[in-house]
């Protein structure tokens, strides 16, 4: 797959894999794509995947709901909001950046979009809150049944990997609302560039079972 960008074409390469599982390694995640690799080859690894190997999956019928939680998930937009319409998932956001914030991001998205200014909610709640996603019927089981929680300390984990396979690596949440670059092994690495590379979402976090890339600037 060629990407054009602002710096020229990148060819991306997304690498299947066998599931994996809770319990496994970054290493082992790591050797499907270590064969391929040539110099100056960045890595590009799905969030999601990063989050099943740290355990930051929940099954919904393991969270107690609040009655916070129901009411601001039954004012989320599908469509424009993302995954929050889940109660299940709307009380994980609330767990992880606490009740205070999740309510001034929520009272400022009222304000907001009425005038026609849209994702406020999640750009004062955050990275781990837009990084939350429900559970997917079309997704890849067992993990269509979770919730899937942003991975913990991503530019350090980015970093781990980097460390593995002795090159850049970058972890990215993408899908069809966008593309958040949650972590980088370099702190000199263009964030911006490499949303762009991957605004067609090239991995297949679903049954195509291709959740990390190979990605490369074609000389």
């Amino acid at each position: 797959m060629n990407i054009m960008t602002s710096n020229g074409v990148y060819e991306v390469y997304p690498i299947k894999t066998d599931l994996i599982r809770l319990g496994d390694s970054l290493e082992h995640l790591l050797s499907y794509v270590e064969p391929y690799l040539s110099d100056d080859d960045t890595v590009f690894v799905s969030e999601k995947v990063i989050s099943i190997i740290q355990g930051r999956i929940r099954y919904p019928e393991e969270v107690k709901v609040s009655k916070l939680a129901s009411f601001l998930s039954s004012k989320v937009n599908q469509r424009s909001d993302g995954n929050l319409n889940n109660p299940e998932s709307m009380e994980m956001a609330i767990r992880e950046v606490g009740t205070i914030r999740i309510l001034i991001a929520a009272m400022v998205a009222a304000i907001t979009k009425p005038l026609g200014i849209k994702g406020m909610f999640y750009r004062i709640a955050g990275k781990k809150v837009r990084g939350i996603d429900s559970p997917d019927k079309g997704g890849l089981p067992p993990y269509n049944e979770f919730i899937s929680l942003t991975p913990e300390s991503p530019n350090t984990w980015a970093n781990k990997i980097s460390q593995i396979i002795n090159h850049k690596a970058v972890i990215v949440d993408a899908n069809d609302i966008g593309v958040n670059i949650l972590g980088v092994s370099d702190e000199d690495m263009d964030r911006k560039l490499c949303a762009e590379i991957f605004i067609s979402n090239p991995l297949g976090q679903k049954r195509e079972q291709t959740p990390i890339a190979i990605v490369r600037k074609r000389q």
